[in-house]
């Protein structure tokens, strides 16, 4: 077999082995039993179990990332790129949950150099909705955009729900991708037309 398909097979054990039994608990033996290969050769492989967590990290990372892109057709309305792009990521976390456990409770909990590794993730994710919400606003406003750190802000906040929500709809028996992406649509898009056509919120008295 190829070193490249082994290399897959051990990560994949490794990714089942660290979201359902977590990073500290998850041992090397129990991963090579899983993948069907000897402990020696994990070790020959990937290095250690630090670089082994760090590989499913940074591949779990790249996938939904591209799964994200790919769902997001250019050229289309604004909301449709939105909607598009979260039925993207909802799916691809609903189909990959210990993929997504391993990124979202186990990388963030178990400080550096995994912390980092998700943080980088989390940025290129906040970069692309990003564009997406002044793309939005260029659409809505034609000669006008929404202040950069408007953008900015909302993209972080759209990103946090996400997470959030996503972390929520992988335990809760019967929620479907649709109806994760419709309930941060619902939530999120018309606080987002609102503000692009100049109806932010204001505070009374405060």
């Amino acid at each position: 077999m190829p070193r490249a398909v082994r290399e897959q097979q051990m990560m994949d054990a490794a990714v089942r082995t660290f979201a359902q039994r977590g990073y500290r608990a998850a041992s090397m033996d129990e991963i090579a039993e899983l993948a069907g290969v000897s402990k020696p050769l994990v070790y020959l492989y990937l290095n250690s179990k630090e670089e082994l967590f760090t590989a499913c990290i940074r591949r779990e990372s790249k996938a939904l990332v591209e799964a994200v892109r790919a769902g997001v057709e250019p050229g289309i309305p604004a909301d449709r790129q939105l909607w598009s792009g979260l039925r993207a990521f909802f799916t691809h976390t609903a189909e990959n949950p210990d993929g997504w456990a391993v990124l979202h409770q186990q990388a963030s909990s178990h400080g550096e150099p995994f912390v980092s590794e998700v943080g980088a993730l989390r940025e290129e994710i906040v970069a692309f909705v990003t564009g997406l919400i002044g793309a939005a606003a260029r659409e809505a406003h034609r000669d006008r955009a929404l202040p950069d750190r408007d953008v900015a802000g909302l993209a972080q906040a759209l990103v946090g729900a996400a997470e959030a929500l996503a972390g929520w709809a992988n335990v809760t028996p019967g929620v479907s991708a649709k109806e994760a992406a419709t309930t941060l649509m619902n939530f999120s898009w018309a606080g987002l037309e609102n503000l692009m056509h100049g109806r932010g919120w204001q505070s009374r008295g405060d």
